[in-house]
């Protein structure tokens, strides 16, 4: 692919939207995982309104701030993993496949199945705070739990099921060949089956905020950094299976930990 058409294809208002939601939803993410000292320095809407945003209260607002929680970080994170896939779609507007309307119409297809995602992910955290498994933060409170996640999670990064669909985000171009079809509503489709092979590479790895914590910034970051990684073609084989390895031995100390064979750092 060409430099000049990859520049040529990321401008327009579109682009600027995206880097836009992006920059929001870690605003957001940012604020809502803000200590309360600090929130009281420099919230705008007072200490209360943060308060209110960031307790998890066992009811419907409370699965609505969930949601919207799982939301943002499914935007923030997954995002500017989809960069690469959306800049190769729009280089297809130059020879009549794609175009700025239809690559906003795949993105909202493939938002639309990492939102489905996060009303599930917000549902199974409200079931595992109101069961005392995690904290308000979204953190694991039982050393069984964070050795079972990270178990699904590090064999997971052997399976088949992941190998494939890591294979279609790290050439979107074969992906799009293989998938596109006339009809306005195809980029739509695209994207919601991008954003299911997508959901396929990194939904383990998503989970793991039980582990590291849900509102814990610096996890978010360095999972986004991790899944981003392992979607580039020249590196990303050499991520998966070494990380697989790091994953099955939290779950080995985690085990222990549990076991009461080692002390809790």
């Amino acid at each position: 692919m060409q430099v000049g058409s990859r520049i040529r294809a990321m401008r327009g208002g579109h682009w600027l939207g995206t880097y836009g939601l992006i920059l929001v939803a870690w605003a957001v993410l940012y604020a809502m995982a803000l200590p309360a000292d600090l929130q009281r320095a420099g919230a705008r809407f007072g200490a209360e309104f943060w308060a209110g945003l960031c307790i998890v209260t066992p009811d419907g607002a409370g699965l609505a701030k969930l949601f919207l929680m799982w939301v943002a970080m499914s935007a923030a994170m997954m995002l500017p993993t989809a960069l690469p896939a959306l800049a190769t779609y729009e280089d297809l507007a130059w020879t009549g496949a794609g175009g700025g309307r239809r690559t906003v119409l795949l993105m909202a297809g493939y938002l639309a199945i990492w939102f489905g995602f996060s009303a599930l992910a917000a549902m199974a955290q409200m079931t595992l705070t109101q069961s005392a498994l995690v904290s308000p933060a979204g953190r694991s409170l039982s050393d069984v739990m964070s050795a079972l996640l990270l178990l699904v999670a590090g064999g997971y990064q052997f399976s088949t099921l992941k190998e494939a669909c890591l294979s279609k985000c790290r050439r979107p171009i074969s992906f799009f060949m293989q998938y596109w079809q006339p009809g306005n509503w195809n980029p739509v489709a695209l994207g919601l089956r991008l954003g299911a092979y997508c959901l396929g590479c990194c939904w383990a790895l998503m989970l793991l905020g039980f582990v590291g914590g849900t509102m814990n910034l610096a996890w978010m970051g360095l999972a986004t950094i991790i899944m981003i990684t392992e979607k580039l073609p020249q590196i990303g084989a050499y991520v998966t299976r070494p990380l697989g390895v790091m994953l099955l031995c939290g779950a080995v100390y985690f085990t222990a930990r549990a076991a009461g064979l080692v002390p809790i750092l």
